[in-house]
């Protein structure tokens, strides 16, 4: 019979100057990502399917945008001190929220 023991985490946590600079990773990620969004407002349609193809971009830049938002107030949370069990609660809640799943409060 094998007796099996905790032996610690399997992977280090991150020091604070490594969550530091995934913050200022994720704020350099969603300056690319607002560019995209300008250059693609610049663009002007010149026919129905051009116009169609402008909203799906928008669209997919609308999720980007979200999902790098998510991951700015993640970063923030784990530069305040917070753990990662906390951070990913919350992010959870932001998509749940997004995603139009999390249910309005009752006034019980």
């Amino acid at each position: 019979m094998v007796k099996y023991t905790y032996h610690g985490p399997k992977s280090v946590p991150l020091t604070p100057k490594e969550i530091e600079d995934k913050l200022k990773e994720t704020q350099e990620e969603m300056k690319v990502v607002l560019k995209w969004k300008k250059e693609n407002e610049a663009k002007k349609p010149k026919d129905k399917r051009a116009l169609s193809w402008k909203k799906r971009e928008a669209a997919k830049i609308q999720k980007r945008i979200d999902s790098v938002n998510g991951m700015l107030m993640y970063w923030k949370l784990r530069v305040e001190g917070k753990s990662h069990f906390y951070a990913s609660i919350e992010l959870n809640e932001y998509w749940a929220k997004l995603n139009g799943k999390q249910e309005a409060p009752s006034d019980d």
